[in-house]
């Protein structure tokens, strides 16, 4: 998930410097860095020829599954997305939002440098639409908190199943809601305009949180696997929270390491560990692929929307 300081927002709408750009080619040379030391790390304790036989061997009629759980869950997340920004009043027609984030994806995974994906979004709606680059920021920064709120969801669901957790669910179960009630009270308090549409965007959150551990599933499944399920999809979940720090390129590597360290407390298979995260990256760049139509052809990102469609609309409170 990309991590923009609010006092970002506004440098994003600014013409770049110098010094901004060295910075940029800096970070993703860095990222490049951390995901090599990364996967260097994880295949000196796993053996890439078992991750290689089990991608060859693989049912691919589960993988195509896995690839098309995935995709419906990005186009939930457009979905998610809109909700936050119809709370600053700014109504989207539902086609332009989902090439907008299908373009945000590639920035985000294939563009690790300069403005990145969410960045990308600040700018354009800014210089479309004229809103202030802070309003915007937080209406992504809320979409990103209530994905994570969908996974401390079901992890605590997945911590009742696993028996090597020796610990009272009430426990998990009472941090998660004494926690969600403080967020959901500092929203209301301090950003009150971004709580109109709060519960219905994070049940979204929750149905493609869902559709993202059944992608595991199905990779899973396409490996004629029969044992337990729930270890495997909390390291995925766990490993999700990992990548909220941008440190590597797409969070290539952080996946990785976070599964084959967790390796050591679950019953998991090592190449397992390394195959699951690795397939689930590439299944997410082959959906991410599908936003570099827009970079090479820009003026398709509102293709077949009259004027009136994608201009701001101030007033119509109806979900889309």
């Amino acid at each position: 998930m990309a991590q923009i300081e609010e006092d970002e927002a506004e440098q994003l709408v600014k013409p770049k410097t110098w010094k901004d750009r060295v910075w940029s080619i800096t970070k993703v040379l860095l990222k490049f860095g951390v995901t090599s030391v990364l996967l260097y790390f994880v295949f000196r304790k796993v053996d890439f020829q078992q991750v290689k036989y089990r991608l060859i061997h693989a049912n691919y009629w589960w993988m195509l599954a896995a690839l098309v759980s995935f995709f419906v869950s990005i186009v939930i997340s457009s979905w998610r997305l809109s909700s936050f920004f119809k709370s600053i009043q700014l109504k989207l027609d539902a086609r332009f939002n989902f090439r907008l984030y299908l373009l945000g994806l590639f920035y985000n995974f294939l563009l690790p440098g300069g403005i990145g994906g969410d960045g990308y979004k600040i700018y354009l709606l800014n210089k479309t639409y004229k809103l202030p680059a802070k309003k915007v920021f937080w209406a992504i920064m809320f979409d990103r908190l209530s994905g994570l709120w969908a996974i401390g969801l079901i992890i605590v669901a997945l911590i009742f199943l696993i028996p090597q957790i020796d610990i009272h669910i009430g426990i998990p179960l009472g941090i998660f809601i004494g926690g969600s009630i403080i967020y959901y009270f500092v929203a209301y308090k301090f950003f009150r305009e971004y709580t109109r549409y709060f519960f219905a965007a994070h049940a979204k959150a929750v149905v493609v949180q869902t559709l993202q551990v059944s992608a595991i599933v199905f990779i899973l499944l396409g490996q004629d696997f029969t044992g337990k399920f729930s270890p495997y999809l909390l390291s995925f979940l766990i490993s999700a929270l990992a990548t909220v720090i941008p440190i590597s390129i797409g969070g290539a590597g952080v996946r990785e390491t976070v599964f084959t360290w967790l390796s050591r407390f679950f019953p998991m298979e090592k190449s397992l560990t390394v195959f699951l995260p690795g397939t689930f990256y590439l299944i997410s760049i082959l959906v991410a692929l599908l936003g570099v139509y827009y970079v090479l052809r820009p003026s398709r990102l509102e293709d077949g929307l009259s004027k009136a469609e994608v201009n701001l609309e101030i007033g119509n409170d109806k979900d889309i």
